[in-house]
């Protein structure tokens, strides 16, 4: 497989309602903000609080968080297509950081304005305006905001409430969702896992390791200065 096509791949496995490719990277940001944001497991109220409540109690307290992630694309057939070696930071309110270490180098990083997509293999950054309204879920979960969520998911708890291990189960109401359902997984109160399903059959999962919650992470983490000699692609309204 040639250097860069392991991005080309994603592109292509997910589509819009409309058919056309979705912009991979907030497509990442939207879905990564799901298993990220969902960190801390608070504990359960004698109340026992819908799944709604209990997804929300999980955003409470989110500053920073970082971690290994072990990324696996697993076609139709159950075969695996790709597995990928990430490092992901995030900050509240909107800084993001996706760096994909092997098999081909890639960054993904914005501050919530600008959106950086570095290929070091095709030598070249693309820079864009952030379009928040295009990971509408990100944009809730990452700043706590879940009041609206159950208006476009239903939100199930598949698993014990005192059970060690937590499943959140999130099916789309939507009949046009690209998705067909995410399950977000924990273990001793960690994040886990994180299942995607896409109506085309294809899943995502993301397994997470050596996480770090709240450490202080500089906001310049989250804009990236290109190296001299790459080509720099402008697609945003600034140039």
């Amino acid at each position: 497989m040639v250097p860069g096509k392991l991005s080309h791949l994603l592109r292509l496995a997910i589509k819009s309602p409309n058919n056309s490719v979705i912009d991979m990277p907030k497509l990442v940001f939207a879905m990564l903000a799901v298993a990220s944001a969902a960190v801390f497991f608070a504990s359960i109220a004698s109340a026992q609080p819908s799944a709604v409540e209990r997804l929300d109690s999980l955003l409470q307290g989110i500053e920073t968080l970082a971690a290994d992630v072990t990324q696996l694309i697993i076609e139709a057939d159950g075969s695996p297509l790709e597995q990928s070696e990430i490092k992901m930071v995030m900050k509240k309110p909107d800084g993001f950081y996706w760096q994909t270490i092997s098999p081909f180098p890639e960054l993904i990083v914005t501050n919530g304005v600008k959106l950086w997509n570095y290929q070091p293999d095709l030598e070249q950054v693309v820079i864009e305006d952030w379009d928040s309204s295009r990971s509408e879920l990100a944009a809730q979960l990452l700043s706590g905001n879940t009041e609206n969520l159950a208006d476009e998911y239903h939100i199930e708890l598949r698993s014990a409430p005192d059970s060690e291990h937590q499943e959140f189960e999130l099916t789309p109401l939507a009949a046009d969702s690209i998705w067909r359902q995410i399950s977000i997984n924990f273990m001793a109160a960690e994040l886990d896992t994180i299942y995607m399903h896409n109506k085309n059959g294809e899943q995502t999962v993301w397994r997470f390791e050596n996480i770090e919650r709240n450490h202080p992470v500089a906001d310049s983490f989250f804009e990236f200065q290109p190296p001299a000699g790459i080509e720099v692609i402008q697609n945003s309204s600034s140039q």
